[in-house]
């Protein structure tokens, strides 16, 4: 493994290129630190999984730098979707969308779904930019055990099975992106995180109280 690199340009660039070449690289968020892996490559997914000891049916969540990526992830979005997006965004919200159908299985857990956000964290959105497109952002643990906070957390973790850590110092912790979906047109609270789903329901009442 790439000792942990500082989270300027140079670090910056080397991260994005190993990521084009199916690389590994452990970054921060605003909850957690995350693995990032070019979500359309499936050897670098099937890598993931490996590392994490992840079990094949669930899905990895994306990072995207706005709405402008959406496309290359999911279809139009549904109005309440757009509310929530102007409203939480950047921030701890995971919105899970109906998946393009040449999505990866790997990214989607065979769910034909794919959970969406945009992360706040500097660092984060400077991986995006500097990669071109989005990356996954799963958290940088082994499955089962608690998510890693500090780039020294993530070395201890995962050794040399990973190619670089872009170290952006300490991550809050605590919890991870709520997780929100649609069921018969109606919000569902697939996990509580950051946000609290009271919170997201009041930014979208209105939405449902026009209709």
């Amino acid at each position: 493994m790439n000792w942990p690199v500082a989270a300027d340009r140079e670090g910056l660039v080397h991260a994005a290129n190993l990521l084009r070449a199916g690389g590994v690289v452990a970054f921060p968020t605003e909850t957690y630190y995350g693995l990032a892996v070019d979500p359309f490559n499936r050897r670098a997914l099937d890598r993931l999984f490996a590392i994490k000891r992840r079990p094949r049916h669930l899905p990895i969540l994306v990072l995207v730098s706005g709405c402008e990526q959406l496309p290359r992830l999911t279809g139009p979005l549904p109005m309440v979707y757009r509310r929530l997006i102007k409203r939480f965004w950047p921030g701890p919200l995971t919105l899970v969308c109906p998946a393009l159908p040449a999505l990866p299985t790997q990214l989607t857990g065979d769910t034909h779904t794919v959970g969406v956000r945009q992360s706040p964290h500097e660092t984060a959105a400077a991986l995006i930019a500097a990669f071109g497109g989005p990356v996954t952002a799963t958290s940088a643990n082994i499955t089962g055990f608690p998510a890693s906070i500090s780039a020294r957390e993530v070395a201890r973790t995962f050794a040399d099975e990973i190619d670089l850590i872009v170290d952006g110092g300490l991550t809050p912790g605590g919890c991870g992106s709520t997780l929100v979906g649609l069921e018969r047109d109606r919000l569902r609270c697939i996990r509580e995180g950051k946000i609290a789903f009271a919170a997201v329901q009041e930014a979208a009442a209105d939405f449902y109280q026009k209709r």
